[in-house]
């Protein structure tokens, strides 16, 4: 379910509904008249739900088109909308980066004690800690080069 039509619209908004007016506009979409109306009304426009209304009988256009078909992006929804449609904000992490992120962390960690360790002087001038990171960055890699295929 996209976010609440009763949320406050900002100037970003209210430009974007702009934007795609006029790209209907151009389409041959609106008339004159429609198009200067509905542009009034969505630089006045105080929630997004009124900014929606003036879309609704509008298929949905993507404003940022990519040079070639050939290049992939998600086709826009059946109806064009501001709202989110994620309304709590939360980003969803995939499971690649969850694990680049341990990799990160685990490795700054083992490179961090061996530095400290190679000052102190009980420590060894042979990198052991790439026995366990490089192996590990390695299976990650094939492991996203595998779920891209």
């Amino acid at each position: 379910m996209p976010g609440d039509p009763r949320i406050r619209a900002s100037d970003a908004d209210r430009d974007r509904a702009a934007a795609l007016l006029r790209e209907h506009h151009a389409a041959g979409r609106l008339t004159a008249e429609e198009f200067h109306d509905r542009m009034n009304q969505a630089l006045e426009a105080k929630t997004l739900g009124e900014l929606d209304e003036l879309l609704a009988d509008l298929p949905a256009i993507d404003l940022y088109r990519l040079p070639h078909e050939s290049i992939g992006r998600r086709s826009p929804g059946t109806r064009q909308s501001l709202m989110p449609d994620d309304p709590g904000g939360l980003t969803r992490f995939t499971p690649g980066a969850v694990a680049m992120g341990a990799w990160a962390v685990v490795a700054s960690a083992l490179v961090a004690i061996w530095a400290v360790a190679a000052v102190v002087g009980s420590g060894t001038w042979f990198p052991w800690w790439a026995v366990i990171v490089l192996p590990w960055i390695w299976v990650l890699i094939r492991r996203g080069q595998h779920r891209r295929e």
